[in-house]
């Protein structure tokens, strides 16, 4: 007998359980002369051109990557990158940005972006930001001005020129907006390319089963039991996900389970026995070796890694986490 299982935020639920966190790198003016590099190693995030043109210099690019007033570029996987006015940085002086959030810009500034960066500091072992494209642009120009991306855009500069009350508030709300409505456009332009996670949920069966693993992935699943839930017969849900997903249910069970207890171990004080059993294992030593199989490192050694740097200057603090609401 099918069982109704109510659907839920799986995007949400993926920034939570990655422990994504917010950074507003707020309004910047880009020099004429000088190159301003952002270290964002271990963040996904995005630029949008306020004003003028720039261009992004990347690692695995082989042209910088240019945009214009309105485009909006996204940094889908995390890597230190340098954004200039022109296309060759030969000879040019390059600056950090600063971290201080304090505005730099002129009212003769003739490019000026807004950029947001959302911390990934222990990379995810959900398959979703492994299949992320390293650059996502959205080109003003192909874009409706009255499309939700656009809107927010223009609000987003609007705010970010502003000294209203409340500024960084409104701010920091459309920034979480927009990065969600971009990386919708991004699960909805993967889901074209074939096998994965953002092809998967297109199918109602398989949102389903996604959901109740992410919902419910403490309990004991049992193929024959997700089969039951959503109304499939056993034979026709190991097939219809492994095609649509590229893995089998249980083998994603592990996977949501391991970034779950990865969250755990960061974040909270339980022993590593309370998360094995919070995320389903029955024992610490079968939950060690799954974790240190998907991670590359045991439980032990990922909480004493990630507890000596949370005092490096580009970590944010868990009160920056998002989708915790």
């Amino acid at each position: 007998e099918c069982l109704y299982v109510q659907d839920m935020d799986i995007l949400t639920d993926l920034f939570r359980e990655s422990g994504l966190r917010r950074r507003l790198l707020d309004l910047r003016e880009l020099p004429a002369q000088r190159g301003l590099r952002f270290p964002c190693e271990r963040s996904v995030g995005f630029h949008v051109v306020v004003s003028g043109s720039a261009y992004i210099h990347a690692p695995g690019e082989s042209t910088p990557i240019e945009l214009q007033a309105g485009d909006v570029a996204v940094m889908a996987r995390g890597c230190e990158h340098v954004l200039a006015t022109g296309p060759r940085l030969k000879g040019l002086p390059i600056d950090t940005i600063e971290l201080d959030g304090a505005r730099r810009v002129t009212q003769s500034a003739e490019t000026t972006l807004v950029s947001g960066a959302y911390q990934l500091w222990n990379t995810p072992v959900h398959p979703f930001f492994a299949q992320l494209p390293a650059w996502f642009v959205l080109r003003a120009e192909r874009s409706s001005t009255l499309s939700p991306v656009a809107l927010t855009v223009a609000m987003l500069a609007d705010e970010a020129r502003s000294d209203a009350l409340g500024r960084d508030t409104v701010l920091h709300g459309l920034l979480d907006v927009l990065f969600t409505q971009l990386l919708r456009l991004i699960v909805e332009k993967q889901g074209d390319t074939g096998a994965g996670f953002s092809h998967a949920i297109r199918d109602p069966h398989i949102r389903q089963v996604v959901t109740l693993l992410h919902r419910e992935y403490a309990q004991d699943w049992t193929l024959d039991g997700l089969a039951r839930a959503v109304g499939l017969s056993r034979s026709v849900l190991a097939e219809r996900f492994r095609v649509n997903m590229g893995d089998t249910p249980l083998a994603y069970l592990r996977t949501v389970r391991l970034q779950r207890a990865m969250r755990l171990l960061a974040d909270g004080a339980e022993t590593i026995e309370q998360v094995a059993v919070a995320v389903g294992y029955q024992d610490a030593f079968g939950f060690s070796k799954a974790f240190k199989k998907a991670v590359g490192e045991s439980p032990g050694e990922f909480r004493k890694r990630n507890a000596a740097e949370e005092g490096l200057p580009w970590r944010l603090p868990a009160s920056e986490a998002v989708g915790t609401g």
